[in-house]
């Protein structure tokens, strides 16, 4: 019997390589509540944050032979919860826009490219939020990340943008 519990989390990887579901579980255990509080952050809905938490999980499982160090697990993890994330928002974005266009008339109606774009920059600040918090990523890293996202940013721009928005924040707790 082997022991899980004692393993180092690049030996974890490696045997989920060899699709050992055991080792995979423990990898899964190691990062659950980290990755549910960053999908409830982003989300905004436990139930939405469960379910990106499961498409996430199922999409590493199927893909972990695609990780290319055994050390970036957490990273890589977290990177793929964050498309999650960043998908399931841009569907619900346009779905909230098409109500809205709806129910405004053609004289008040605000244009979909500005309701989109201020949503985007509120998705991109609580992102930016919760690489930082959840993730432990610093900004370098999560620069990259949201270049690969296709919004590339430089490390000063994400410190400005996380400082900005932990300001908000403290605004709205106060």
């Amino acid at each position: 019997m082997y022991d899980y519990d004692t393993c180092s989390e690049s030996v974890l990887v490696k045997r989920a390589r060899k699709k050992d579901v055991k080792a995979f579980s423990k990898l899964y255990e190691n990062v659950y509540k980290d990755l549910y509080y960053f999908a409830l952050y982003m989300m905004k809905n436990p139930q939405d944050a469960e379910d990106v938490v499961s498409e996430t999980v199922l999409s590493v499982y199927e893909n972990i032979y695609s990780l290319q160090k055994d050390e970036a697990f957490r990273g890589w993890i977290f990177k793929i919860l964050s498309n999650v994330c960043k998908k399931k928002l841009k569907v619900r974005s346009r779905q909230e826009t098409f109500k809205l266009q709806e129910n405004r008339d053609e004289s008040q109606s605000v244009s979909h490219s500005d309701y989109e774009e201020t949503i985007d920059v509120a998705e991109e600040e609580r992102q930016i939020i919760a690489l930082s918090v959840f993730g432990g990523y610093n900004s370098k890293e999560i620069g990259k990340i949201l270049a690969e996202q296709g919004k590339p940013m430089n490390a000063n721009t994400v410190r400005s943008k996380r400082s900005r928005a932990l300001e908000k924040l403290g605004k709205i707790l106060c």
